[in-house]
């Protein structure tokens, strides 16, 4: 073989060696970048309050909260992920995420401070914490939004979508979550939703029903996910 073409055959594979080297290269930034752009998005941490053997306020038809709060929460889970949001649930069953504890009071605090923990161990999380209310009075209904500090903006948006895509004669206001353990540390945005009142029978129904579920889930999403696209809200 001539030396022309030994040096043909050699520069060929130079060449094919540096051409792979980029298109590797290329890809790995590409990867690197969508690897940089999802973990600076914000994560949507979805807590389902309550579940296990701590059931949560008892509705008048004898239905434990966790089980409402827990579907509730899947349905909202799966429509963010469907609409392009990253989620992660702190349950996705009827369980109590304690770790410790023997009497009943130990394992419920064991189980807030892993909630606290699991947000806080989530980057640029966005807390949405799924909850009924109850009081002694059967008259009393309505989404209520309660929120952290600084979580005033967020809590306002949910509530006003709250009312006008699921309940129009609602007339409650967001409010601060003054002394709720999770609300208070945690140091993302944070809200907790409590979606109605298992104390009034009317909006029990409601609340068990499939349908209304996913009217709750859809106003609470599309007004989180307007939240999450504005600049500068994270």
């Amino acid at each position: 073989m001539s030396c022309i073409k030994k040096y043909g055959i050699f520069c060929f594979f130079v060449c094919a060696a540096v051409l792979l080297s980029a298109v590797m290269l290329s890809r790995l930034g590409s990867a690197i970048a969508v690897s940089s752009a999802q973990a600076l998005s914000p994560t949507v941490v979805i807590d389902a309050g309550h579940g296990g053997e701590d059931g949560g306020a008892l509705s008048v038809s004898g239905i434990r909260e966790s089980g409402i709060n827990l579907s509730i929460s899947l349905r909202l889970n799966d429509l963010l992920r469907f609409l392009g949001a990253q989620t992660r649930m702190i349950r996705t069953e009827d369980v109590s995420v304690y770790t410790e504890g023997e009497t009943i009071a130990a394992k419920k605090v064991s189980d807030i401070k892993n909630r606290v923990a699991f947000v806080q161990n989530t980057p640029n999380a966005v807390l949405i914490s799924i909850r009924q209310n109850h009081f002694s009075e059967e008259q009393y209904r309505g989404a209520q939004v309660f929120c952290a500090a600084g979580s005033e903006d967020l809590a306002e948006r949910l509530q006003a979508a709250l009312i006008a895509q699921v309940d129009p004669n609602n007339h409650r206001a967001c409010k601060q979550a003054r002394g709720v353990y999770l609300m208070e540390h945690v140091s993302c945005p944070a809200v907790l939703i409590e979606c109605g009142f298992l104390s009034n029978y009317a909006e029990e129904q409601l609340l068990r029903d499939p349908s209304y579920q996913k009217k709750l889930a859809a106003a609470i999403a599309c007004s989180l996910l307007t939240y999450l696209e504005e600049p500068n809200e994270i």
